[in-house]
């Protein structure tokens, strides 16, 4: 048996070369245009606010909430495998070498986010606030530090518990964490340093209630499942990912869209097609997810430009996907035994995806009527659509 650090580090660059295999997949050149276009736009947006903030906005308790909350989702990536629940288990013992390894990854995995969402927010403190330039870089010094508290913390109460109640876990960290954020803010370190001894306390019990409990396997490989697998689901926005199946959901609250595709005899192939993509998790949500993001764009960039670019850019996204989607399916179906013509299905899907992707022109026209010019998003979203499923291939 290999040592544990060294079990670790295979299972690492497995890891490290999975996600890289799918990263070029998802962040295509169409989507970098997006994000530079975003980024900018929401720095402008960010700059030309500051210069009319009033002294009166509440900044440290928002920012404190923001951060505490951001401290206190700290799920442990253990790669854990299914068979390791055989295989490790003798190796119980000495697991702490493995779980050590897994948890520095993690804190650094995750440290990135909460430190990039502080600095953000140091314009914001400087704007508002008397708070000297030692004092803000000291507060980021202990995000960082509760944030490799935090880790720990989440690692320990699973480990003790089993996972079960994570969420009042999640939410007695985000308190204490979020309370010594802000009085570090209020530059009162006593009581920052009180906080931040009870954060630590609460975490030292779960600590110490796990030193001889078993080795909870079976929940880490279930959330190690669970987290993989929002990582494929997502990749597969982008690209095929094999053996990934989407669920199935009733969405019994969405029956009255059925009303615009009736289920008629001629019209056989385009309600089922229709059905698919309303309750099919993959399907549906990718849609849902696109159609939000260019809304919210549209709803509060008010550079035109940048959100016809978003607004293009995420309707040609949503488009090719989507069709691509709903074409490309390899299951048997009960509709491949009656004598349909050959390009029915084809005919089908391009309809359902023209009626979605009016829906998301709509959506997201509406929602910039407010900004100049809003009319040339409508134009933008529909064109875009219809020239992307005209010219793409069908499986």
């Amino acid at each position: 048996m290999k040592n544990l650090r060294d079990v670790w580090s295979s299972r690492f660059m497995h890891y490290i070369g999975q996600v890289q295999k799918y990263m070029q997949f998802i962040f295509t050149g169409h989507i970098a245009i997006v994000l530079v276009f975003l980024i900018g736009a929401g720095g402008y947006q960010y700059s030309e606010w500051l210069k009319i903030v009033t002294t009166d906005f509440p900044a440290e308790p928002l920012i404190a909430i923001v951060i505490g909350v951001l401290l206190a989702f700290s799920r442990p990536t253990t790669l854990l495998r299914e068979p390791d629940q055989v295989y490790l288990l003798p190796l119980e013992s000495k697991m702490a070498q493995y779980f050590n390894k897994a948890l520095a990854w993690t804190f650094w995995s995750q440290v990135w986010i909460v430190a990039i969402v502080y600095i953000v927010s140091i314009p914001l403190l400087k704007a508002v606030t008397e708070l000297a330039t030692f004092d803000i870089w000291a507060v980021f010094f202990l995000v960082v530090v509760l944030k490799y508290f935090s880790v720990q913390g989440e690692f320990s109460y699973r480990y003790s518990e089993r996972g079960h109640f994570i969420w009042v876990d999640r939410f007695v960290r985000a308190v204490i964490f979020g309370v010594t954020v802000y009085m570090g803010l209020q530059t009162k370190p006593i009581l920052a340093s009180i906080a931040a001894v009870i954060g630590c306390a609460y975490i030292v019990f779960f600590r110490k209630k796990s030193v001889g409990e078993p080795v909870p396997y079976e929940h880490f490989v279930k959330l190690e499942q669970n987290r993989m697998m929002s990582f494929y689901r997502f990749a597969n926005y982008f690209t095929d990912v094999p053996h990934l199946r989407g669920s199935i959901r009733r969405r019994g609250w969405l029956d009255w869209l059925y009303k615009f595709v009736p289920y008629t005899k001629g019209n056989a192939q385009k309600y089922l097609v229709f059905r698919t993509f309303v309750r099919t998790d993959d399907h549906f949500y990718l849609w849902l997810r696109l159609t939000v993001i260019s809304a919210v764009i549209a709803a509060f960039v008010d550079i035109p430009v940048v959100t016809w670019i978003v607004a293009g850019a995420l309707s040609f996204a949503t488009t090719i996907q989507l069709k691509q989607a709903l074409i490309s399916s390899g299951e048997f179906r009960m509709d491949m035994l009656y004598p349909l013509p050959e390009n029915a299905r084809d005919l089908a899907v391009k309809q359902v995806v023209r009626l979605a992707m009016i829906a998301q022109t709509m959506i997201v026209g509406l929602s910039g009527v407010a900004q100049p010019m809003f009319y040339v998003t409508f134009i933008i979203v529909f064109v875009v659509s219809e020239l992307t499923a005209k010219m793409s291939k069908s499986n």
